[in-house]
């Protein structure tokens, strides 16, 4: 605390101390400066924005297709994949592409999304209903709560 002083009798504190002259608080009547190492003050605040970042939990989505006329086997082993991939804490798309006249019987579509949906109903739980995009009806699913990894 060296208390108020003029901006040249403060400069040559800091170069006395062969340091920097920060601006602190520049909008303060009068301004707040610090005389500090200015190069080890963004290291350490580098420093805790990477910390930050470490600590943070990026969602994944991951997408799985299917298809109108895919057959039991198969939507079993896409379950499979879409289980392990809500373990792992994951959202799931699920998509399905109605290729030419498919398009008119997007019922069949909304039946393989349920029944999908049901089967890894242990695991996940419906964030978004079926609903055409365009060619497209995706669903969202997210993990559960209680699911956590084994």
């Amino acid at each position: 605390m060296r208390g108020v002083m003029s901006l040249d009798e403060a400069l040559d504190l800091a170069e006395q101390a062969d340091l920097d002259l920060v601006n602190i608080s520049p909008n303060a009547d009068p301004p707040v400066c610090k005389i500090l190492d200015f190069g080890k003050l963004r290291y350490e605040q580098q420093k805790k924005e990477k910390s930050a970042k470490k600590n943070q939990h990026v969602t994944e989505v991951k997408e799985i297709r299917l298809s109108t006329s895919i057959e039991d086997h198969d939507i079993q082993v896409k379950a499979k994949t879409a289980i392990k991939f809500l373990k792992e804490g994951a959202k799931l798309k699920v998509s399905l592409r109605f290729k030419g006249r498919q398009r008119n019987y997007s019922d069949l579509g909304v039946e393989v999304m349920q029944r999908f949906a049901e089967i890894v109903s242990e695991y996940a739980v419906i964030e978004k209903e079926p609903k055409m995009e365009g060619r497209r009806m995706n669903m969202f699913l997210a993990p559960k709560k209680d699911n956590k990894k084994d």
